[in-house]
């Protein structure tokens, strides 16, 4: 009788959606395997993205609704990730918000000016993050219109934190310090400057789930910067802030880089989902972390470029197994794909993930 019950459930688990798999996982409820999508998918890795990257540039794409959208289904189209993940950039807030961006010709971004002051804070405004950031707005409807209810539809924003790092250097640094001193030196000023930013990220989140995201994923990517005893009243609190204001619309997963010693700061964001860098182990996170908080990871990026389809099968089955049974699971990298990362090894990852049992 035991044996006819669990064969009879099969075929219902078996008809999952890409898009409903990803839905049960953020909720903890049974799925037929993990679901998988990567971050940066979209993008420098795939031969057509490079096609239209030569007609258009970065922001051209970011910025117009149907290329932003082609960019977007292009990996879904490809290898069929259980997710779409918007083609944009973190830093479409501060633009919009009056700092604007741009690539640099030695590499990396500049921004137009850097936050120094009080006043350079009291001159950005929130007041119309949304219709600056409609281009976004589109593009994630168009978006809907195509995956349907087939695949999952992310949407994203950067940390308070994270974006702060960027705007107080006034683009990439080697080192991001201004953000770390304002923080230690002049808390007053740097809160300032994060109620903005939150209030701004609530927004343009609030903006994209009426534009028919499942869930979003919350990028603190320089949260590692933080002391541990830091990172509370310099990312958590703001990240908390925001998922609380979003009042559980959709899920929220929270990918704070390098920042394992904060769980139960992680865990008091109200996150959903909590993001694994590929710098700790998946198998000991599920040990410290509670059944109640689903886990996203977190295979070495560097297996996609560096190594055979081989190799990132077996490490695909290894964190696979590390985390059977474990309901709220979401297969990932630890960080983005890299640019030079082998689409054959991509496919791997992604049958291995698909072919598990």
């Amino acid at each position: 009788m035991t044996v006819a019950v669990a064969n009879a459930a099969k075929p219902a688990a078996a008809a999952l959606t890409s898009r409903r798999r990803v839905l049960n996982a953020c909720a903890l409820q049974p799925v037929d395997r993990p679901p998988v999508w990567l971050m940066r998918q979209a993008g420098r890795a795939l031969p057509e993205y490079r096609e239209l990257k030569q007609k258009h540039s970065f922001l051209e794409l970011v910025q117009t609704p149907e290329l932003a959208a082609e960019v977007t289904l292009q990996p879904v189209r490809r290898f069929g990730f259980d997710a779409a993940i918007l083609f944009s950039d973190i830093l479409v807030i501060p633009e919009a918000m009056g700092q604007s961006y741009r690539f640099r010709d030695t590499g990396g971004i500049g921004m137009d000016f850097a936050v120094r002051s009080p006043a350079d804070i009291e001159k950005l405004s929130v007041s119309q993050v949304c219709e600056k950031l409609g281009y976004v707005d589109k593009a994630l409807r168009i978006l809907r219109g195509e995956l349907g209810d087939r695949t999952a539809l992310l949407g994203f924003a950067g940390s308070p934190w994270t974006l702060a790092t960027f705007m107080l250097e006034g683009g990439s640094a080697e080192k991001y310090t201004r953000a770390l001193n304002l923080f230690r030196k002049e808390p007053k000023t740097f809160n300032a400057l994060a109620e903005k930013l939150a209030t701004a990220v609530t927004a343009y989140l609030e903006m994209q789930i009426e534009a028919g995201v499942d869930a979003i994923q919350i990028f603190d990517s320089h949260g590692g910067l933080l002391a541990p005893a830091e990172f509370q009243e310099a990312s958590g609190r703001w990240m908390r802030e925001i998922i609380s204001r979003l009042g559980g619309k959709v899920p929220v997963i929270v990918f704070s880089l390098g920042t394992h010693g904060n769980w139960d700061d992680l865990i008091a964001t109200g996150a959903s989902v909590l993001g694994i860098d590929w710098r700790f182990s998946l198998a000991n996170a599920r040990r410290l972390l509670p059944a109640g908080v689903g886990l996203q990871g977190n295979l070495a990026p560097a297996l996609l470029s560096d190594d055979t389809p081989e190799k990132v099968a077996a490490e695909t089955s290894q964190l696979l197994e590390a985390m059977r049974e474990r309901k709220g699971y979401i297969f990932n990298l630890g960080h983005g794909v890299p640019p030079n990362a082998k689409l054959e090894n991509i496919a791997a990852l992604v049958e291995t993930v698909k072919n598990f049992k």
